[in-house]
């Protein structure tokens, strides 16, 4: 019998995280790198965050470093505010188990420092 999806256990997890440069990455020539905000699945962060790393990889970017920002409810706790948008990739993230960049912005310079 087939498990319903609508009992998972996945949460939509908000990171961000900093890519380098490698071949073939997409990104603009004289960029050095750039921040990516993701929303990605996972019955935890851990797991969210390796499934982010593992897209990353394949899609040929250089992840760098990761940071987690929480759930939705953990953010609105810490009194982010979270636009419709933002919401509706959320749940797109939880329905389709996805992995989904909202936002890039490449870097220019040298790359920021990471703790």
């Amino acid at each position: 019998m087939a498990k319903d999806k609508k009992t998972s256990k996945q949460q939509v997890y908000t990171l961000v995280v900093q890519i380098g440069r490698k071949a073939g990455d997409g990104l603009p020539k004289k960029a050095t790198g750039a921040g990516l905000v993701v929303f990605a699945s996972g019955v935890d962060e851990a797991e969210a965050v390796r499934e982010t790393v593992a897209i990353l990889k394949q899609a040929d970017t250089a992840p760098l470093d990761v940071t987690g920002y929480g759930t939705l409810d953990e953010r609105l706790a810490e009194g982010h505010e979270i636009s419709d948008e933002e919401r509706q990739l959320m749940q797109r993230a939880l329905e389709e188990n996805a992995v989904i960049v909202a936002q890039m912005e490449p870097f220019f310079g040298s790359l920021p420092e990471v703790d």
